[in-house]
């Protein structure tokens, strides 16, 4: 299992589930900071069009290229059927943001075969790089 910043020094392309349009909620500021520091990020919102400029998808099924990570901005009871999701769509990674913890989407990931990371931020993390 790589630690969280093993896993952000290999990832290229995440995907951030639950971002929003809105510039006062965490999942846009964080996706704005991750896409300055040069990676991919996609969108994944059911009700947004597009966020910072990047197509938004309903779900992770509905990508159209494979990602490296995916970033989780939901509460805690979606997570573990993100952590599916994730695992069919073949992530490498999942990470829950900052106080989310789920020890079902922590077992749907290591069943998985993924790395997996709750309660951290990815802005946090990759500015300590």
């Amino acid at each position: 299992m790589r630690t969280p910043e093993q896993i952000l020094r290999e990832t290229r392309t995440i995907a951030v589930v639950g971002a929003s349009p809105d510039p006062s909620r965490t999942s846009n500021r964080v996706m704005r900071y991750l896409q300055g520091a040069g990676y991919r990020c996609i969108p994944v919102n059911p009700n947004a069009g597009e966020v910072l400029g990047e197509r938004c998808y309903p779900s992770l099924a509905d990508l159209p290229e494979p990602v490296d990570l995916v970033d989780v901005f939901r509460r805690v009871e979606y997570c573990a059927g993100v952590a599916r999701q994730a695992a069919a769509a073949g992530a490498p990674a999942l990470w829950l943001q900052l106080d989310l913890r789920s020890v079902e989407a922590r077992d749907v990931a290591e069943a998985a075969g993924m790395d997996y990371v709750e309660d951290a931020c990815t802005a946090v993390v990759h500015r300590q790089l």
